[in-house]
């Protein structure tokens, strides 16, 4: 959390923005008091406490009772604050190269905080504070260190300062200004101790987040493999991945960067902030997203608005940045890259490694299911070619020898030859079986063409349907049929019997087959890009034959089509299969919020 983006309860302070002077004269002034650490655990320095420690062990307590490192923190100051009873107190966490990455105050209100500008830069008294020490100084005005302060800044003159040390290196700096008759050694032993309990209490936040972190990063794995797997399509699967990573890793902008044109690669997917400015931006060879490539390992950049070599000018506007590799086996198949915003803080080394454990499952995934893809290929042109030995060597043949069977028989007519009537009436009655016959095994192809599921009745199919997308969308979408104005769910066991056979004897198979294929893309299109609570799906048949109809209509309440999203096989498929029937396929909005799919088509 940036210091601009504290909640309007937090107070503030800093006596020491580094960058304004106070405009005293400071050649006479006094040295600072330094007081060795009363209680460090890195130095081995431990002094006994004061011996009303009430306090402090109220104040232990609301440190480790917190697993969120932002309440920690805060924490940290307003604990502070209450055990030396200062009125000011700021902790700034730094940043890898020292800048303040992080600020946490207390006793200012909100405007006048927002009054002060940017956070302190470490220089001055600030910087100065020991790494294994603590610093008093009870008369700022007279410190040579002192630079000042910003000119709403309230009058600050006495000021206690301690590092925050975590893993033996400077986590962040708290300082504390105008205790009421200046800080004593005491206030530095109580200071010290919280300081040493905040560090542990930091780490303890730190692991509890990384295992939740974890949690949210395997369960993005395990649907994502799902999804590939079950057969969704590649650039479906790709955009799942750019918008759950993005996500999972708190990214502002996730992109993926694939192999194009001869040796090119460019951004093909993207997702958040700047993501339909950002695909087809190329990435030339010897930048870091081609290094991250030829390596096949991951690498996190603090802030690319900072580079002093940019190679990829559409991203000078991002800070931290964050490249995983998508390794299938021994060779990369692209680049995941996370983005964020300048003012956010850089990516934790945690997140690189889930990171690149998520993209190599991708990548293995995604050649899994090409692999897949390929063998399906291959079973149907096995199936196709034995389709066309069994038309071949069955029907056609047959219907050949038919065919010169009647030739025969046209032939004697034609010639004026006596045929006797009741041998020409034979050899027709021979003819028409042996055309019933090839009807018979064309018939029986065909029945062996069909998917299993094709010897359930619809209505079945519908609901299993229905039943696997509720793992999938989260929740159970509800089903409705409407057969000429009768609901089947209101129908009695006996009579809903008569209705599941009369929409079997209404419907071709063929159109059965496209009800079920429409819902499932609806159902599938719901879960993976609406972010729904909700789904219904209602089928509606009226009339038969010619003058019959069927009606389906899928309903979200989720946010509607993405504008930046241009490429929607998914849907267009939906209308290909209505114009196949001489029907209609329509999109809008649902009310009062999101998606309304139509697919109509007559029965006949």
């Amino acid at each position: 959390m940036s210091f601009k983006e504290l909640p309007a309860s937090a107070n503030a302070s800093f006596p020491d923005s580094g960058s304004v002077a106070s405009g005293r004269d400071n050649a006479d002034a006094p040295s600072p008091i330094d007081i060795p650490p009363v209680l460090n655990s890195d130095a081995g320095h431990h002094s006994p406490l004061p011996a009303d420690s009430t306090q402090l062990i109220s104040s232990v307590l609301q440190l480790m009772g917190n697993l969120e490192q932002d309440k920690v923190l805060q924490a940290f100051v307003d604990q502070a604050c209450a055990v030396t009873s200062s009125p000011y107190g700021a902790l700034s966490i730094l940043g890898s190269r020292g800048e303040t990455s992080a600020f946490y105050i207390h006793g200012l209100s909100a405007a006048e905080y927002e009054s002060l500008g940017d956070p302190p830069i470490g220089r001055g008294i600030i910087g100065a504070i020991p790494v294994n020490n603590g610093i008093i100084s009870n008369d700022l005005h007279s410190d040579p260190r002192f630079t000042g302060y910003p000119p709403t800044h309230p009058e600050m003159v006495s000021f206690l300062g301690v590092p925050l040390r975590i893993h033996e290196q400077v986590y962040g700096r708290l300082y504390l200004c105008n205790r009421p008759g200046g800080y004593r050694q005491q206030d530095l032993a109580y200071v010290s101790a919280l300081a040493t309990l905040a560090a542990v209490a930091v780490e303890n936040s730190r692991l509890y987040e990384v295992s939740r972190s974890r949690e949210r990063w395997t369960r993005v794995s395990q649907q994502l493999t799902t999804i590939l797997l079950e057969g969704t399509e590649e650039e479906d699967a790709l955009q799942f991945i750019a918008k759950s990573v993005r996500e999972v890793a708190d990214a502002d902008t996730a992109l993926l960067v694939l192999p194009s044109v001869g040796d090119s690669w460019v951004c093909e997917i993207a997702s958040g902030y700047a993501a339909s400015d950002l695909i087809g931006v190329t990435f030339p060879p010897h930048g870091r997203a081609r290094t991250v490539l030829a390596e096949g390992q991951g690498l996190i950049v603090d802030s690319l608005a900072r580079a002093t070599t940019m190679r990829v000018p559409e991203l000078a506007r991002f800070g931290a940045a964050l490249y995983a590799p998508l390794l299938a086996g021994s060779h990369a198949i692209g680049v995941l890259l996370l983005l964020r915003l300048p003012e956010k803080p850089e990516f934790d080394p945690a997140v690189l490694e889930m990171a690149e454990q998520v993209a190599t499952q991708a990548a293995l995934a995604l050649e899994i299911a090409g692999a897949k893809h390929a063998a399906d290929i291959a079973t149907l042109l096995d199936e196709r070619a034995k389709i066309g030995e069994d038309l071949h060597d069955l029907a056609i043949q047959q219907l050949f020898a038919t065919g010169m069977q009647l030739e025969r028989i046209r032939a004697a007519f034609a010639s004026g030859a006596n045929l006797d009537s009741a041998h020409a009436e034979s050899l027709m009655q021979d003819a028409l079986a042996s055309v019933d016959d090839s009807v018979k095994q064309i018939r029986a192809i065909v029945h062996n063409l069909r998917e299993p599921d094709a010897a359930v009745d619809l209505v079945e199919r519908l609901r299993r349907e229905a039943s696997l997308a509720r793992r999938l969308l989260g929740f159970a979408p509800s089903f409705v049929l409407d057969i000429d104005g009768e609901t089947l769910s209101s129908a009695d066991p006996s009579r809903e019997e008569i209705l599941i056979e009369e929409v079997d004897q209404r419907l071709s198979h063929d159109i059965s087959d496209d009800v079920v294929a429409v819902v499932r893309e609806t159902l599938s299109n719901t879960a993976r890009h609406a972010g729904a609570s909700s789904a219904q799906v209602v089928v509606t048949i009226n009339g038969m034959g010619t003058n019959g109809s069927i009606r389906v209509e899928v309903t979200d309440d989720g946010h509607g089509l993405d504008p930046a999203v241009t490429r929607r096989s998914g849907l267009d498929n939906l209308k290909s299969r209505a114009r196949r029937h001489g029907g209609l396929c329509l999109i809008q909005p649902a009310l009062p919020r999101g998606l309304k799919i139509i697919w109509e088509v007559p029965l006949s």
